[in-house]
């Protein structure tokens, strides 16, 4: 497995992220609003993540980087449980919470999230065959 997370798994392009927020579906699983976009033709089954902390919940910037770390480990460690087939993916996680969670509990939170991404994509997949 690779615990690896390079800058080709991180959505940082202005035109993928408008694609996500534009033409993306969503769900709400506290403390997190996630924003997915299966991309409509055949990939490398490669997903690209956003990671977001609100200014407005989190006033301090120290404070931000630190949950956004967190958010990030809990992903790298847990990104096998996507099974994405030959799907690229692009994913939002925007926090949304203006309590501080510890890396155990954002643990708990995420994994859900990466198995209910899953479930969605291998449906669209059975629908469309």
């Amino acid at each position: 497995m690779n615990y690896r997370l390079p800058k080709s798994e991180r959505l940082h392009a202005d035109k993928l992220i408008k694609e996500l927020f534009n033409e993306g579906s969503s769900f709400f699983l506290y403390p997190f609003k996630v924003l997915f976009y299966v991309k409509k033709e055949e990939g490398n089954g490669t997903a690209q993540v956003l990671f977001s902390v609100s200014k407005k919940k989190i006033k301090k910037a120290t404070q931000r980087n630190l949950v956004r770390r967190r958010i990030k480990e809990v992903y790298r460690l847990n990104k096998s449980l996507l099974n994405l087939g030959a799907k690229d993916i692009s994913i939002g996680l925007v926090y949304v919470s203006s309590n501080l969670m510890e890396f155990t509990n954002l643990e708990s939170k995420i994994i859900p999230i990466l198995k209910k991404i899953s479930i969605i994509i291998d449906q669209n997949d059975s629908k469309n065959e």
